[in-house]
């Protein structure tokens, strides 16, 4: 008798798990429809004229060595950064205020929109 009420018991415990385990998969599967109906961005850049030198902002997918590729460019235009926020949680986010290292180097809104969508493609 002992052995059939815990034989029992097993079997309830296995109902439950079970019930647990389709309760987290239809979680996970709620969770991942989700996320994909969040569009992040591909890539974006955004290059705007700011009260000292320009505001850089830049969304795109996670990978790479997106942030090193950038700050390359910002050197090789002879650009300085003097602030910069960045973020790379689900994506690559980063906000920057760059400045030209001297007045031989322009700050041209176009010119850093391409170099940085180009080394973002890196």
């Amino acid at each position: 008798m002992d052995a059939l009420l815990y034989i029992h018991k097993l079997k309830l415990k296995l109902e439950a798990i079970n019930r647990e385990l389709a309760s987290l998969v239809a979680r996970k599967r709620e969770h991942l429809s989700v996320m994909k109906q969040l569009q992040f961005p591909k890539k974006e850049v955004k290059v705007e004229k700011a009260e000292k030198g320009v505001v850089v902002r830049v969304t795109c997918e996670k990978g790479g060595d997106k942030l090193v590729s950038i700050l390359e460019v910002f050197e090789e235009m002879g650009l300085v950064v003097l602030n910069a926020r960045v973020s790379s949680n689900m994506y690559f986010a980063m906000e920057a205020i760059v400045v030209a290292e001297e007045e031989q180097h322009a700050l041209h809104v176009k010119s850093i929109t391409e170099a940085v969508i180009k080394a973002i493609e890196r």
